[in-house]
């Protein structure tokens, strides 16, 4: 009986256990899939689909690969907000970075003089000691050269190899410089000795800089010395304009031309800051006598150093003449001294027209003086000082001796010629009321010289007209060679290499590329000349054959140069056979040399020593209506 009764509370012990063990496996089967459940909801609700979560009892899994470190620490706050953190088994591995973007890589140079300073990051790649030997070679003078450069094991960019050789080459020139290097761009700030150095280092860079390459140029000259300090305004028919325009700080260049724009100049206009000026109150002298020759209605204002010349159109009202250049007067800072001229209608003899002299310079370097002159000394000495200034043999004159003329007069023509001598080419003129000067120069700053120039040799009151055009082909601080230079840079590039062409046929060979590569680049440099490109065989074969295929070959280099981007505008393709050999076509060495392209530019008709024109028939007839004396001698046109 005992026995019997110690078996069932056994019995009855185990049978509890068992149940309580179902009961516990089912409640934590519960809590982990309510947990997970719960987790998941969580993690999707904050958009971490990239996680996974499982459960062992009451451990809470968070599996996954997070993007980033805060992304793996959102997840796990996520899911300590559903069950205690404490049960949290954090297995979220953070993604590996090492397949990053590569890290921006750049070079600062500075250079100051004989000190060079490398500051950056480069890739690991770079081969830094041959860098330092680039540029202790370009720089010279054995600089010192400190590399405080870091280095990245990463590959180079794409357009690093070609920015940095280019900056290392730049630094040649810059010898107080700081140029900035990235992939495919480069920042050059610089300062130059002078504003003429300052275009031709800028035109330099700018022409040297590969395809491709973004190029960003600050480069800085000192403010030039402008003796004497002029600007000179008009206001004609035709608008409002500078002339000449000088001012000694920004504050002051902004003010002239704002005075300027009100008095009617349209557009975009220049004024040079300098040193020199008479006076800190210069800005305020020219804004008062601009808007008095706007009040007056325009014509001239010249102001040379505390000079000031103001001419009243012809014909302006008296009263308003003398109220208008009063209060200027007042006005104007005690340095300046005021001359203001109301011109009288001038008389014009009933027996000829009004007296001129021209001068003309053509593009080619010929010089003609035409006209009348006071003396046969004035002559004289006109021609012998055009000949001085442009060469003897260049210099034609046909100027008729008027001694009516007025008194300076000669001394007018001398400066006009003077002038005239600043321009490439052009035309300068003298008559009673002005001189006036007209062309082309290769100088930006032609316009005020020849201001400056007039304003000081006709003196106070003196009238001129100025019409100067500058024009980037004849700027020869650009480096851009004359057409005579590009003509025989051509045979330079050509020399004993030939451009080729399929037998019999107007096809380029392929060997011809790299010839015509190279003519492109030089032409694209030279601009709009007039080229004339000439094709030549040999004389086997029918003539008019021969003829045409030289035209077709000839034509066919003009497409070629064309499709190269180079402006054909004034070019010509001309075809002359055979016409014209340089060697013997009865051999194949000569029939070979025969078989050829040439570039010769198109240049004008010679003038004739004689030249019959309207203004010489009516020198002729107004020498033949006035006797000859001692005091008007005559002259053979």
């Amino acid at each position: 009986m005992r026995l019997s009764s110690l078996f069932t509370l056994l019995g009855t012990f185990v049978l509890a256990a068992v149940l309580s063990l179902v009961a516990a496996f089912f409640a934590v089967r519960l809590i982990e899939d309510s947990s997970m459940i719960g987790v998941r909801a969580e993690l999707d609700r904050d958009g971490l689909t990239w996680t996974q979560v499982d459960a062992n009892g009451l451990q809470l899994f968070v599996i996954g690969t997070a993007p980033s470190e805060a992304l793996r620490f959102q997840a796990l706050s996520a899911a300590g907000r559903v069950v205690d953190t404490t049960r949290i088994i954090d297995q979220i591995n953070v993604e590996d970075k090492t397949a990053a973007a590569p890290p921006r890589f750049s070079i600062e140079i500075l250079r100051n003089d004989a000190t060079v300073s490398l500051i950056g990051l480069v890739p690991a790649d770079t081969d830094r000691e041959r860098l330092i030997a680039d540029i202790t070679r370009l720089a010279g003078t054995d600089p010192l050269v400190s590399d405080l450069l870091e280095t990245a094991d990463f590959p180079e960019p794409e357009g690093w190899d070609d920015a940095l050789h280019f900056a290392v080459t730049a630094l040649r020139n810059l010898p107080r410089s700081k140029i900035s290097v990235t992939a495919g761009e480069v920042a050059v700030k610089a300062s130059t000795d002078s504003e003429e150095a300052r275009r031709r280092l800028e035109s330099d860079l700018a022409r040297r800089a590969p395809d491709g390459l973004k190029l960003a140029m600050a480069l800085s000259a000192p403010r030039p010395v402008i003796t004497p300090f002029t600007l000179r305004f008009l206001i004609t028919p035709d608008g409002a304009r500078f002339d000449a325009c000088s001012a000694n700080t920004e504050e002051g260049r902004s003010r002239i031309l704002a005075a300027a724009a009100q008095a009617g100049l349209q557009g975009k206009a220049t004024c040079t800051i300098g040193l020199g000026v008479p006076t800190h109150r210069w800005a305020e002298a020219v804004e008062m006598s601009i808007a008095a020759l706007a009040k007056l209605g325009g014509e001239s204002l010249t102001i040379s150093n505390a000079d000031v010349t103001l001419i009243a159109p012809e014909g302006t009202d008296p009263d308003l003449f003398d109220q208008t250049i009063g209060g200027l007067e007042n006005a104007l800072p005690p340095v300046f001294a005021l001359n203001a001229v109301l011109p009288e209608i001038p008389e014009v003899k009933a027996d000829q027209g009004p007296p001129e002299f021209t001068a003309t310079l053509s593009p080619e370097g010929a010089v003609q003086l035409r006209g009348r002159i006071n003396s046969e000394i004035a002559r004289t000495t006109a021609e012998s000082y055009a000949q001085a200034r442009f060469g003897s043999s260049v210099v034609r004159t046909t100027a008729r001796v008027d001694t009516d003329l007025p008194q300076d007069w000669s001394m007018r023509v001398l400066a006009g010629l003077e002038a005239l001598a600043m321009l490439n080419n052009g035309a300068m003129t003298v008559t009673s009321e002005a001189v006036a000067v007209s062309g082309n120069t290769g100088n930006s700053s032609a316009g005020a010289e020849v201001a400056g120039l007039l304003s000081e040799k006709l003196g106070e009151g003196a009238e001129f007209n100025i019409a100067v055009v500058y024009q980037e082909k004849l700027d020869r601080s650009l480096g851009i060679p004359t057409p005579e230079e590009c003509e025989a840079k051509i045979v330079e590039i050509i020399g004993d290499r030939k451009i080729t062409f399929e037998p019999g046929a107007a096809t380029l060979d392929a060997s011809a590329k790299d010839i015509l590569d190279e003519i492109a680049e030089l032409l694209q440099l030279c601009g709009d000349i007039p080229l004339e490109i000439q094709g030549h065989t040999d004389s086997q074969g029918r003539e008019v054959m021969n003829e045409l295929l030289s035209q077709e070959r000839s034509q066919a280099v003009l497409d070629a140069l064309r499709t190269r981007r180079v402006l054909t505008a004034s070019y010509r393709a001309r075809g002359y056979g055979e016409d014209q050999p340089i060697a013997d076509n009865g051999t194949e060495s000569g029939r070979e040399a025969n078989r050829r392209i040439e570039f010769h530019l198109i240049r004008p008709d010679p003038v004739p020593e004689t030249e019959t024109t309207l203004e010489t028939i009516e020198d002729e007839a107004a020498v033949t209506e006035t006797p000859a004396t001692e005091d008007t001698p005559d002259e053979q046109n």
